[in-house]
């Protein structure tokens, strides 16, 4: 069963999990989400690291944006969260999450000590990036979206706990709070080539290889750009890796933990 509701701390101004001690590892979530999204890799990480897993603003217990924001405001957000650390993290995110993560790699070095884009987006094909947009303009920030074919791009046609708790959080989203990131999300292409050039960190790109949308391409390419970058496909898994194959990511977490903090 997936936990739906964990108590909260308050960070910088977010509502946050925070489970552990040790050296930081910050996790991001997608829109629509809550921090809950990262349950299982809560569990895995906080017996040997300090774990922060934050509401996006405009999500679960997080105050909502007064209005139109973009994707590097929102990385701007979490940005004193990373301050008040002790010293530099592992940033983590998911979707969105994943596109804030890189954004706070490249802005902020000093805090960011290595980095794990899971399920980003890169170099959006026209028609994936009309489609995206589209659905954005859909929405009118007062009435919460019907769930329905989110889920389906998500899971596909088949339930599960992940699935009911993913409906859950989606039914239970801030509609203003979910128009906005969702048309920072749309308008955003991913990170530069240039930018990925100059990534310093070490860098994890993970995906799912029946991944539609963040395709395995998609990470292969950034993580040849970067440096010190590496790709991870993991077969079976789409969108919600995070959730549905949380062994294989929280493996691919544990260990470049290790690599990175010897």
């Amino acid at each position: 069963m997936v936990s739906t509701i964990l108590p909260r701390s308050e960070m910088a101004g977010l509502s946050a999990i925070v489970a552990g001690a040790g050296r930081p590892v910050l996790l991001l979530h997608g829109v629509g989400l809550r921090a809950e999204a990262w349950g299982a890799q809560i569990e895995a990480l906080r017996g040997s690291y300090q774990v922060i897993a934050p509401d996006m603003p405009g999500h679960g217990h997080s105050p909502c944006p007064s209005g139109p924001i973009t994707l590097a405001e929102y990385a701007q957000a979490f940005l004193p969260i990373l301050q008040e650390l002790a010293e530099p993290a592992l940033v983590v995110g998911h979707s969105m999450g994943a596109m804030i993560a890189l954004e706070l790699a490249c802005r902020a070095p000093a805090n960011v000590g290595a980095v794990a884009a899971c399920n980003a987006i890169f170099e959006r094909r026209p028609e994936a990036a009309a489609a995206v947009q589209a659905r954005a303009g859909s929405l009118d920030g007062t009435i919460a979206p019907d769930p329905g074919s989110t889920l389906e791009r998500w899971f596909g046609s088949a339930q599960s706990d992940e699935r009911s708790a993913c409906e859950s959080w989606l039914l239970a989203a801030n509609p203003r709070g979910y128009q906005l990131a969702y048309t920072a999300f749309a308008h955003a292409d991913g990170p530069r080539r240039e930018t990925l050039q100059a990534l310093t960190c070490p860098a994890l790109f993970a995906t799912g290889a029946l991944e539609p949308n963040s395709t395995p391409e998609m990470s292969q390419a950034m993580a040849d750009l970067a440096p010190k970058g590496r790709a991870l496909i993991v077969e079976g898994a789409a969108h919600m890796m995070p959730m549905t194959h949380a062994g294989a990511l929280n493996s691919a977490l544990l260990d470049f933990t290790q690599e990175i903090w010897p």
